[in-house]
C-alpha cells in the first residue's frame, strides 16, 4: 500500500491528516510542506504574531511531537514539482519520487506580487508565512529601523497589518486601488466604518489610487509612486493584493481548472484519486448560488479536508459548510457568516458610532450574510438566518430590540 500523500502542510493539509487517522485510516500518510516548520496557524501572522503578542510556538496546529505519534510522516522543506496521475506518482524538488493510492492537494497560494518598475527592490514584503513576518519584524527591529510603511491593498491582510504597525508606533500609509477598502468582500457601511477607524488611529488611508512604480536608494525601497505622479515615502512596503493558487503541477498533469483546480462535492479533481482542498480548490458553493468560487478561509480548508479524508475512508459525504470568517483590528472583532457577494440590500443593525453593530446582507429579500463588529450575539443568532436563506422584514433586522433568534422561521 502506497497510502495517502498530502501536498501542503497548512490548515487544510494538517486537518486532512488528522481526520484520516480519526476515521481509522491505517495506511501511510505523508504530509509534504515546503516550509521548515510543522503545520501552524496562519491568521495570527498578521495579528498577534506580528504584534509580538503571541510566540510562534503557540501557533502550532498540533504539538510538533503529535505527527510522529500518529504515524504521520512530515516531509518539510519539500515541494512537489510534477504529478504523474496515470502512474499515481509525484516527483519532489529533491529529485525523489513517491507513489500514492490517494493524494490530497492542499497547497494554498502564493502572494500576488507587484509587477511595476522597482518591484525587485529590497524592503518589499508579503504576509503569508512565518518567514515573511519574521523578515518584517527583523526590519522593524533593525538599528536603523523603519519609520514609514506603505501598505498596498485594502483587504483584511492590509488592514490588519496597518493596525499592528500603528500600535508599534510606525507611520503607515495604506493604498487601495478600488474606491473603498474591503470592496470585494463587504458593503459600503462596513468599508466606511473601517476606513474611519484606521484614519482615527493615524493611518494615512487613500482609496482610488494606483501604484505605478517603486523607487529606491542603494537597492532598497524608499518610496511608492502613484498614478497621479505623487510619491509616498516608504522604507518598507507590505503588499496584500491577494494570492495566486499553487496548482501549476496539477494543471500540467491534466486537472481541470484555471484560477484554482476544480473539485466536486467530495473535493475530487478531474484526475483519478486526487483531491484538492482549501484556498486552491474551486468549487460550486451553495451560499454563492452555486457559482464556482475559491474560499480563502480556515473554515473552508478544514471542512473540505474533512470531506476529502472521509471520502477516502469510504464515507458518503458532500461539502455544504456555512462560510465564516473573522478579523481583529485594534479592539474591534469582526465576525462574518455567509457570503455577501451579489447582495442587493445592506441593513445596518445598530449604530456604527458605538463601534458595536452588524450589517445584514439580503439578496432578493433573503438573508445571505452578516458582518458583525463587536456583536457576538448577532453573529451567533444570525447564522441560522443565513443557513435558511430566511426572508425577513428589513425593518425588523434593523431593530436592535428584536433579537435575531426571534426572526428564525419555524
Amino acid at each position: 500500500m502506497s497510502g495517502v500523500i498530502i501536498v501542503g502542510a497548512g490548515h487544510g493539509g494538517a486537518q486532512a491528516a488528522v481526520v484520516l487517522r480519526q476515521q481509522g485510516y491505517e495506511g501511510t500518510i505523508t504530509l509534504i510542506g515546503r516550509e521548515s516548520e510543522p503545520p501552524y496557524e496562519r491568521p495570527p501572522l498578521s495579528k498577534e504574531y506580528l504584534a509580538k503578542d503571541k510566540a510562534f510556538d503557540r501557533l502550532y496546529i498540533r504539538p510538533p511531537h503529535f505527527w510522529a505519534e500518529k504515524n504521520i510522516d512530515l516531509l518539510l522543506n519539500t515541494e512537489v514539482t510534477a504529478v504523474d496521475a496515470a502512474a499515481q506518482r509525484v516527483v519532489l524538488n529533491t529529485g525523489d519520487a513517491l507513489s500514492y493510492d490517494h493524494m490530497i492537494w492542499a497547497t494554498g497560494g502564493d502572494p500576488r506580487p507587484l509587477t511595476c518598475p522597482g518591484s525587485g527592490l529590497s524592503g518589499i514584503h508579503a504576509v503569508r508565512t512565518r518567514a515573511d513576518v519574521d523578515a518584517i519584524m527583523a526590519a522593524l527591529d533593525a538599528p536603523d529601523g523603519v519609520s514609514h510603511v506603505a501598505i498596498v491593498g485594502g483587504g483584511y491582510i492590509g488592514l490588519e497589518a496597518a493596525a499592528v504597525l500603528i500600535k508599534l508606533g510606525k507611520s503607515v500609509t495604506l493604498l487601495e486601488a478600488l474606491p473603498r477598502v474591503l470592496a470585494r468582500v463587504a458593503g459600503e457601511p462596513l468599508s466606511e466604518f473601517y476606513a474611519a477607524e484606521h484614519r482615527a488611529h493615524g493611518v494615512d488611508l487613500r482609496t482610488g489610487v494606483g501604484v505605478v512604480a517603486l523607487t529606491g536608494v542603494d537597492g532598497h525601497v524608499a518610496g511608492v509612486t502613484l498614478a497621479d505622479g505623487s510619491t509616498v515615502a516608504a522604507d518598507m512596503v507590505i503588499v496584500g493584493i491577494g494570492i495566486i493558487p499553487c496548482v501549476d503541477a496539477l494543471i500540467a498533469a491534466g486537472a481541470n481548472g484555471a484560477n484554482g483546480v476544480l473539485v466536486d462535492a467530495q473535493c475530487r479533481t478531474s484526475l483519478p484519486n486526487i483531491y484538492a482542498i482549501g484556498d486552491c480548490a474551486a468549487h460550486a458553493n451553495a451560499f454563492a448560488e452555486d457559482a464556482v468560487i475559491r474560499l480563502e478561509s480556515v473554515q473552508n480548508a478544514n471542512d473540505q479536508a474533512s470531506i476529502a479524508a472521509k471520502t477516502i475512508c469510504g464515507q458518503d459525504v458532500s461539502y455544504h459548510a456555512t462560510p465564516w470568517f473573522w478579523s481583529n483590528q485594534y479592539d474591534l472583532k469582526l465576525q462574518t457568516v455567509g457570503l455577501s457577494t451579489g447582495f442587493d440590500q445592506a441593513v445596518v443593525r445598530g449604530d456604527p458610532a458605538t463601534r458595536s453593530f452588524s450589517v445584514v446582507y439580503l439578496r432578493r429579500e433573503k438573508v445571505i450574510a452578516l458582518d458583525c463588529v463587536n456583536m457576538v450575539r448577532d453573529y451567533a443568532q444570525g447564522r441560522r438566518l443565513v443557513e435558511l436563506g430566511a426572508v425577513v422584514d428589513p425593518m425588523l433586522l434593523a431593530d436592535t430590540e428584536t433579537p435575531l433568534k426571534t426572526l428564525i422561521p419555524a
